[in-house]
């Protein structure tokens, strides 16, 4: 696994030990950052079930200023923390061992939000629609900004989560990548551009 493109391409990523994680693929972060991108001029990111951390290296390498990485498993942390190093992103990003629920929790009482946004739970897991639910009331996806939830395709979620609007759908093989944009409270996508088209 490496990252694809930006200040740190071909740096080669640590993967997690053991079988227990299950990496976004190169060709799928490739065609989804094609998609959400390619290069992006700052922005803050959250890859909330950071696993390797390759989701929110490839943001970092491609232009984002901050990022905020998340796994409950401690070989995953000790990963990302390893993966930053390599990168040379160790200074732009905080790293923390938390539940995901409780880490949005914590994350929205520092008021923070972000523009970038990455959901990638084991596929067995069924709290995305939960997930989505509480980013969107409490404001933790800013305006214009990306997020993507990745699932198996056996599972669905719904078009909208309050005021998050699915706006693409992409199915590579046995993996579903959802992205979704915030709405305002009258329903109308915030300003600055959509990602709707041509799937």
């Amino acid at each position: 696994m490496r990252i694809i493109a930006g200040k740190a391409k071909g740096r080669r990523l640590k993967t997690v030990p053991g079988m227990k994680v299950r990496p976004t693929t190169d060709r799928v972060r490739e065609s989804l950052f094609q998609i959400i991108g390619p290069y992006f001029e700052g922005g803050s990111v959250l890859d909330l079930f950071a696993g390797s951390g390759s989701l929110g290296l490839e943001t970092l390498s491609r232009g984002a200023e901050r990022a905020v990485f998340v796994d409950h498993s401690p070989a995953s942390v000790e990963t990302v923390r390893k993966n930053l190093q390599v990168a040379g992103f160790a200074d732009r990003a905080e790293v923390y061992r938390r539940d995901a629920r409780a880490a949005l929790r914590i994350l929205a009482r520092r008021k923070l939000s972000f523009r970038y946004i990455f959901l990638d739970p084991p596929y067995r897991e069924t709290f995305l629609p939960e997930l989505l639910t509480y980013i969107s009331e409490h404001g933790l996806l800013e305006p214009r900004g990306v997020l993507m939830a990745e699932q198996g395709s056996a599972s669905r979620l719904q078009p909208r989560y309050n005021h998050l609007s699915r706006v693409r759908e992409l199915v590579y093989g046995q993996t579903v990548i959802h992205l979704y944009q915030r709405e305002d409270p009258g329903g109308a996508k915030d300003a600055g551009g959509s990602l709707s088209g041509e799937l």
